[in-house]
């Protein structure tokens, strides 16, 4: 390498933005490839939030591309991700598993017809799941480079002391009868909710997940979002 070409490689390393990156949300982000799910990475957080469309707020989808802290995620595409299945059965050593897989993935719902199969096979289960999160973790690490940033270690977290949080116990310990009402019903709401899950259709469930999956984001993005209200997502 010539000293110009070590130069420039210094230089592009020192514009490499660092972020905090979490490997999990951007995981689930760069697998998700349905069409009307979209996630973006925030370049100081480290975060991932998703958009549903037709969950969401209309306008929400466009001031975040506005944001200049929000990077759109390219998740990885069905064909590569079917690939992916072709060649872990390829490395399958049961004959019978292996015919199983090949059928599963014959036709429409072939991912999840082929974790359907899985499940009772939970070595093999590992297996693939490990020989995914490999394949993901190259497609991060190349999606990343390619926009010039680089992780850096997120910030532990710290379990607090007794001593620390002894205030906050004594603090409740004089509840106002307004908020012990409030708390009352707030867990009458999630009592409420768990009920509603075991007798909602399966459709209506991942729905539902999707929607409360999109409030979580939504209040995360709230919380680090430092931009000009009109490029920042309601909270």
């Amino acid at each position: 390498m010539t000293t110009v070409d070590k130069r420039g490689s210094r230089d592009k390393l020192k514009k490499m933005r660092e972020v905090p990156i979490s490997w999990e949300s951007l995981e689930d982000a760069f697998e998700n490839n349905a069409h009307e799910v979209h996630s973006y990475l925030h370049l100081e957080t480290g975060e991932v939030i998703r958009v549903v469309d037709g969950i969401a707020d209309p306008t929400m989808h466009s001031r975040i591309m506005a944001d200049p802290l929000y990077l759109r995620v390219d998740p990885v595409s069905s064909r590569e991700q079917y690939r992916w299945m072709e060649h872990f059965i390829a490395e399958v050593e049961d004959p019978e598993l292996k015919q199983m897989l090949l059928t599963a993935i014959d036709g429409k719902g072939a991912f999840r017809r082929f974790k359907d199969v899985l499940i009772g096979y939970p070595v093999d289960r590992e297996r693939w799941f490990s020989f995914r999160s490999a394949r993901l973790r190259e497609c991060m690490e190349g999606w990343l480079a390619a926009h010039d940033i680089k992780s850096v270690e997120r910030p532990e977290w710290k379990v607090p002391s007794a001593d620390e949080v002894k205030p906050l116990v004594e603090s409740a310990a004089v509840e106002t009868p307004a908020r012990r009402k409030r708390s009352a019903s707030v867990e009458a709401a999630r009592v409420r909710l768990r009920e509603l899950v075991e007798i909602l259709p399966a459709r209506d469930v991942e729905t539902a997940v999707a929607f409360l999956e999109f409030l979580k984001d939504r209040r995360r993005a709230s919380r680090h979002t430092t931009t000009p209200e009109d490029a920042t997502p309601e909270s």
